[in-house]
């Protein structure tokens, strides 16, 4: 399997796992948030935002993605986005983070859902039909199967796009995102593993 290929298989599977997971009642996933404590054989200790330390086991063939920093310029129609979100009172969506899919990712994860990031959250993963300069950042129109949505991305919010990464980069005092499902005992199993490269952290 060519790098390309693998990524682009890495990046789908990543994108299917968030998205199933966070819409499969029955598998009640955690999304995990923090800072890497340490990582001993496969259990991953994460000191989580909300103020606990967990432990999740990382199999050897858990995928484990970085990300790498964008600019709001770099999106444009035709590309494959997935935002964070929050609704005002007036009902309009502000995103709080943009991932760029690689062209091998588009459509994992089509949709509007939602989220956990924050009061208000939801994810919208879709093609961004027309980009507009608005007086509080660009304006994004987004189309997915069923619905579309327009999204304003102010200048300051964080666009990513993934990266490959490695075990190696799991070290302590790195931010993780942890997609997982609940083990015996307070305990994880990793789906997917996102962590912080070169100074950038994941946004999602």
């Amino acid at each position: 399997m060519s790098i390309r290929l693998k990524l682009g298989v890495t990046l789908a599977t990543l994108a299917f796992a968030g998205v199933a997971l966070a819409q499969t009642p029955a598998v009640k996933p955690s999304r995990i948030r923090g800072e890497i404590v340490s990582l001993n054989g496969d259990v991953l200790q994460v000191h989580r935002r909300s103020g606990d330390t967990v432990a999740i086991n990382v199999a050897p063939t858990v995928g484990i993605s970085a990300v790498k920093a964008m600019q709001l310029s770099d999106i444009k129609p035709g590309s494959f986005i997935g935002t964070a979100a929050t609704t005002g009172t007036d009902g309009k969506l502000t995103a709080t983070e943009v991932v760029v899919f690689p062209e091998s990712a588009r459509g994992t994860g089509e949709g509007h859902y939602a989220w956990d990031l924050g009061p208000n959250s939801s994810m919208t993963n879709a093609n961004v039909d027309t980009v507009v300069e608005g007086t509080s950042g660009r304006d994004l129109k987004l189309s997915y199967k069923g619905g579309d949505n327009v999204v304003t991305v102010p200048a300051n919010v964080p666009i990513v796009t993934f990266t490959p990464a490695a075990r190696t980069d799991l070290t302590p005092g790195k931010k993780v995102f942890v997609v997982a499902t609940p083990a015996a005992q307070g305990a994880f199993v990793a789906q997917r593993v996102v962590v912080e490269k070169d100074g950038v952290a994941p946004p999602m």
